[in-house]
């Protein structure tokens, strides 16, 4: 959260609350599905046979698709394009979150109390929004004393 500048508790919640739910709770850092729904996804960079598979979500936030990939690869220097895996490692995958969330902006919508939108960055909807406040109400608590 240093790397990133996540250092109010708004944003630490915010935070918190997204990883939790893309997660599950920390829990499980690949994708439980095999990807193939992401299969041919041109909007995710999903263009070569294989892709979706390849890039399904990893990390605490879920990483997804090649182009997203590529660009936490260039970002973090790391190259995860080439070794897609080493995005659910926790060494890796917390700086991917990290970088996710500078790259789309988030701190400033966790500063005026955008969670909606933060999620909607980060989904691509709203998938769970209702469970992702709840863990935002709780952290907020917590991060607030």
């Amino acid at each position: 959260m240093v790397e990133a500048d996540i250092l109010t508790p708004q944003r630490q919640a915010a935070f918190l609350a997204q990883l939790a739910h893309e997660s599950a709770e920390l829990r499980f850092f690949e994708e439980l599905a095999t990807g193939e729904a992401y299969e041919g996804r041109h909007d995710l960079g999903n263009t070569k046979p294989g892709d979706g598979r390849r890039y399904k979500g990893r990390g605490p936030i879920q990483l997804t698709g090649r182009t997203n990939y590529r660009a936490a690869s260039r970002a973090l220097g790391i190259d995860l394009e080439a070794d897609p895996q080493r995005a659910a490692d926790v060494d890796v995958g917390f700086r991917v979150a990290a970088w996710f969330w500078t790259s789309r902006g988030l701190n400033a919508l966790a500063d005026v109390g955008d969670f909606r939108e933060i999620t909607r960055r980060i989904n691509g909807g709203f998938n769970g929004l209702a469970q992702r406040e709840v863990y935002y109400r709780r952290a907020l608590e917590v991060l607030s004393h």
